[in-house]
């Protein structure tokens, strides 16, 4: 049968690495993963108690659409824990993952042809899932001096009908603050255009707490998951915050797409929502994580960087070392067993000269890592014995 244009789509670089990482593991060697946003703990304890009580008592079939009633009350609760926001419930959708999110939202949003303008470096599958929906992803080359955030007039001469931003930031952790954050919404508004918040990483913060596109306006589109600071990646279960006027459309094509998100996920959702100091306990080793990395990547040769505002990443410059990041990252995978990600994959145009590094994972790993990436360095001759 034929493939249709609109579903060739760019790999997701990084799950190819994933895979010849798995590769070389079945092989017998031990592969440090610094590739993949994964957090290297298990959902909550009382995210897998919860879940186990229900499978007891329940036969887990199909929710509404929406989700849960009662997971979308505890969600729209945590916009006051965290926020001070005060959220209707009604306003909050359960989707299966972020990635369900993305495509209800840009199918709900958005017509073929329009334009929605994104940050690069960004998320890839933001333009892979863009371009499947016969939508036009306008990358705009943000600088190092914004902390690689696009700014409003970045977006003067710029046509679009959609604006998409993650704070913080995949692949380099950057936070936008309130003023910015409100600049970059009032900009998208005064043209007409949707605004989108993809705040997956929220949660993970470090000096200051991210600010959510809710505390600025109403009308706004939210993406948000249970993946990343709830630790919950496989499980598959997210939401979006979408106006009262949105709603309808986007449980129709809910209940159409998906039926409802997986009923097991959402009873654990439930459950990880009240595992504060659990997830705070993760969050003490990503802390210590992330000094291992801005101490440690400039003494394996890596000192062009930033530091992380939040999430689990540093974003480094390697263009004085190398063109095809590709290639770089497979030899530093090869050589050293490190697993990590080419740039290529969130910038198409610069990424050639950059890698990124996760640090999600055990600080026994980080360490570990860290000493690999210096003889590996020091092997290709970039840093002094």
């Amino acid at each position: 049968m034929r493939n249709s244009s609109r579903g060739s789509v760019d790999p997701f670089i990084v799950m190819d690495v994933m895979e010849a990482a798995r590769q070389a593991e079945d092989a017998g060697r031990h592969i440090i993963h610094m590739e993949v946003g994964q957090p290297g703990t298990a959902a909550p304890a009382r995210a897998r108690d919860a879940l186990q009580s229900a499978m007891r008592a329940d036969p887990l079939g199909y929710t509404v659409a929406l989700g849960l009633p009662a997971l979308r009350q505890r969600i729209a609760r945590l916009y006051g824990e965290w926020y001070d926001v005060d959220l209707d419930p009604a306003r909050v959708v359960v989707t299966p993952g972020s990635s369900g999110g993305f495509i209800l939202a840009f199918t709900a949003l958005f017509d073929a042809g329009d334009r929605i303008a994104l940050g690069a470096p960004g998320y890839p599958s933001y333009r892979q899932i863009m371009k499947s929906l016969d939508l036009v992803p306008v990358e705009i080359e943000t600088r190092a001096e914004a902390r690689y955030q696009m700014e409003p007039s970045d977006l003067a001469a710029v046509d679009y009908q959609g604006m998409m931003v993650a704070s913080p930031a995949n692949p380099t952790g950057t936070m936008l603050g309130k003023e910015a954050l409100g600049a970059l919404v009032g900009a998208a508004q005064e043209r007409g255009a949707a605004f989108l918040s993809d705040e997956i990483y929220h949660g993970i913060e470090y000096d200051h707490k991210a600010v959510s596109a809710l505390q600025i306006s109403d009308d706004v589109c939210v993406i948000n998951s249970f993946s990343k600071y709830f630790s919950m990646t496989g499980w598959r279960i997210g939401w979006l915050v979408l106006p009262e006027a949105n709603l309808r459309q986007v449980e129709r094509l809910a209940q159409n797409m998906f039926i409802c998100a997986p009923h097991a996920a959402q009873v654990a959702a439930l459950g990880a929502l009240d595992a504060g100091d659990e997830l705070e306990a993760n969050m003490d080793v990503y802390r210590a994580n992330r000094q291992l990395m801005i101490d440690g990547l400039p003494r394996a040769g890596f000192d062009r960087i930033a530091p992380p505002d939040g999430a689990f990443y540093v974003y480094a410059d390697v263009s004085h070392l190398t063109q095809d990041s590709r290639a770089f990252a497979r030899a530093i995978l090869d050589e050293a067993g490190v697993a990590v990600t080419p740039g290529l994959d969130f910038d198409p145009a610069r990424g050639g000269g950059t890698l990124r590094f996760s640090y999600a994972r055990s600080t026994a790993d980080i360490v570990e890592g860290l000493e690999r990436l210096r003889g590996f360095m020091q092997a290709q001759g970039h840093i002094d014995q």
